[in-house]
């Protein structure tokens, strides 16, 4: 078997990908080819962390939350990644991937709460570490809770995996002749604002050289090929 590029990675799965083709929620068989992916890596030898977002539930009270106080806002959205990650968590335990949760809220009964050496030492044990909770304060988004946990977990790259296949110059679905970048920097990236993550977690990545691959986590063998350093998504590196 070839070998993986990668020995650790960080994986960041927006709330909406749990979704699949349904309006909220999460789709059940969308969450079981996602963790398919994952447990296909993992028995290659590679270490896991995941970071979850939320937008799949807090998107159903979003109308509601029009005028409440920011703060508030994004605890709750908080909360929302909390219980995707008790989701991941239970549909990796089904097909035998031992998973832990870990919440940078402290809700004890559900989740323990992140401790840096417990989360690296799981992962040197094999197991996929799910960050719940982002960073655990408001005004800071999901993409920067990847960024700043996956260079805690000494990653060697944050894979995005998003329901487009990697950064293009325009929008696909709108523009055809749209292209696809193999590699962009940064500092490109940024300038350009090709919405690859917030500003904050891309200026945190390049700063301590930590790379970023967008792929498709819904393209057959997407996930697998970028392990593999395959031409597959778009690189996004200093």
């Amino acid at each position: 078997m070839a070998k993986a590029a990668y020995k650790r990675v960080l994986i960041k799965l927006s709330g909406e990908a749990l979704m699949g083709d349904d309006a909220y929620g999460i789709n059940r068989a969308t969450i079981n080819n996602i963790v398919e992916q994952i447990k296909e890596i993992s028995d290659m030898g590679v270490e896991v962390a995941v970071v979850i977002g939320g937008g799949n539930i807090f998107r159903g009270v979003a109308p509601a939350a029009e005028g409440m106080d920011r703060a508030t806002a994004d605890y709750m959205g908080m909360l929302a990644t909390v219980m995707n990650a008790m989701a991941l968590q239970d549909a990796m335990r089904s097909i035998g991937i031992k998973a832990r949760v870990q919440s940078a809220l402290n809700i004890g009964q559900v989740a323990e709460p992140y401790i840096r050496g417990k989360a690296m030492r799981y992962l040197e044990e094999g197991r996929v570490v799910i960050f719940g909770a982002g960073t655990g304060n408001p005004f800071f988004t999901t993409d920067t809770a990847a960024a700043l946990r996956g260079v805690e977990m000494n990653a060697e790259a944050v894979l995005k995996a998003t329901k487009v296949d990697g950064i293009y110059t325009d929008d696909p679905k709108k523009n055809p002749d749209a292209t696809r970048y193999e590699t962009v920097t940064f500092d490109e990236a940024i300038a350009k604002n090709l919405k690859v993550m917030d500003a904050t977690a891309l200026t945190l990545c390049r700063d301590q050289n930590l790379p970023i691959c967008v792929f498709s986590i819904f393209k057959k063998d997407g996930l697998k090929r970028v392990i593999m350093g395959e031409n597959e998504g778009t690189r996004v590196v200093k």
